[in-house]
């Protein structure tokens, strides 16, 4: 009775392993989950570039080209408008430290107490 159960447990094994087998199709390797970058190339990237990104998972979670792909080019992006903004408030500085001394100089001699008439 047990090399029947074990005849049998095998036999229904094997039919579903050729059951979902089939001829192999539905174990081959499926094509690898690539990113189709919607970063825009041509100008700077804003707020729902960056909420549009999905990256692609691998076996052991992202695909570390990707990933590494999409942070140079955000890097690359904050990086050239840090600069920007520096750039923009050292000319702001020197506008005003300007004005300051336009101001001052145009200002008349302001008279004390001493000028006693």
């Amino acid at each position: 009775m047990f090399w029947f159960m074990l005849v049998a447990l095998v036999v229904v094994v094997a039919a579903v392993a050729m059951a979902v087998l089939g001829d192999g199709s539905a174990l081959k390797d499926a094509e690898p989950d690539r990113l189709d970058d919607p970063l825009p190339p041509d100008r700077p990237l804003a707020r729902s570039d960056i909420d549009a990104v999905r990256l692609p998972v691998a076996v052991r979670g992202y695909r570390m080209l990707d990933v590494d792909e999409v942070l140079d080019r955000l890097g690359a992006e904050l990086a050239e408008r840090d600069a920007r903004i520096a750039e923009l408030e050292a000319s702001l500085a020197g506008a005003r430290a300007t004005l300051l001394k336009d101001l001052h100089e145009q200002r008349p001699p302001q008279e004390g107490p001493e000028s006693g008439e």
